[in-house]
């Protein structure tokens, strides 16, 4: 009896503690769930474990595996969390809102004569995100979309 009852509060502080981290992870990117993948903030698992009062650790354990249905769609709750890129404003941009600029930039560009990923690292500068060449090639990479030479239809 008393193992079945340690075995219940276990599973209650686990049902607990995975609700506590996934609020604070909907608190901490209110943007993103009203407006999209572009207003993604930067998040670390240190920001969120401050939040519960957990340490980093046990948050990501927790959000390793779960899974949360938002406005903008199913997403593992280790989606949420992604390093930051600096802007003009002086703050910073999730490198998960990078990636959805670029592929924006990409499937609005001309087929026949597509951006070089220097040229679309000027467009993300002129937007005010600070971004080099190189980054655009890895977050281009990253989404699965071909460099501009082998994107241009004729």
């Amino acid at each position: 009896l008393e193992s079945a009852r340690f075995l219940l509060r276990n599973i209650e502080r686990r049902k607990e503690t995975i609700l506590k981290t996934a609020q604070a992870i909907v608190d901490l990117q209110r943007d993103f769930m009203s407006r999209g993948v572009a207003y993604m903030k930067p998040l670390t698992l240190e920001e969120v474990a401050s939040k519960v009062g957990l340490h980093e650790s046990t948050i990501s354990r927790t959000v390793n595996g779960k899974y949360i249905q938002t406005p903008q769609g199913l997403f593992e709750l280790k989606y949420f969390f992604s390093s930051g890129l600096r802007s003009d404003s002086g703050g910073e941009q999730s490198s998960t809102a990078v990636c959805a600029k670029i592929k924006d930039i990409i499937e609005k560009e001309d087929k026949h004569h597509p951006l070089s990923d220097q040229k679309i690292a000027d467009l993300l500068q002129s937007t005010g995100v600070h971004v080099a060449r190189r980054t655009v090639t890895k977050y281009r990479e990253q989404i699965g979309l071909l460099p501009a030479k082998m994107r241009r239809t004729y």
